[in-house]
């Protein structure tokens, strides 16, 4: 059974950081890029991040380049959503998503909230 389970969100003062994690099970993590969406209160799901299936390419929406960093452990079958220098128009649930090829898998979400 294929599970993206993500965990790490919360409540952030403006300012802060957070780190995201999303943990793989049921299929080969290694073969599959990994990226983290978002979606805010009454707003189209947005890519945030992205990282081929080594780890050895990232890249990143403009909206949160240089604050934000994927990362992933294959052997741990998790990647990772370092959030800095964190917004309030950063508040959203963000979801991961495993992709090779037509096959596509997603997580339940975790919400993070950036208020003061």
């Amino acid at each position: 059974q294929v599970q993206l389970v993500e965990s790490g969100g919360g409540l952030v003062l403006p300012g802060g950081s957070l780190r995201l994690s999303c943990a793989a099970s049921g299929f080969t993590f290694s073969s599959y890029w990994m990226r983290w969406y978002r979606q805010a209160p009454g707003k189209e799901r947005e890519w945030v991040a992205a990282v081929t299936s080594t780890g050895t390419i990232t890249n990143y929406a403009d909206s949160v380049k240089g604050r934000f960093t994927i990362s992933r452990d294959n052997a741990k079958s998790t990647v990772y959503l370092q959030m800095n220098n964190l917004k309030p128009e950063d508040t959203a649930v963000y979801s991961c998503n495993a992709r090779w090829g037509l096959i596509n898998y997603w997580g339940q979400g975790t919400q993070v909230t950036v208020s003061s």
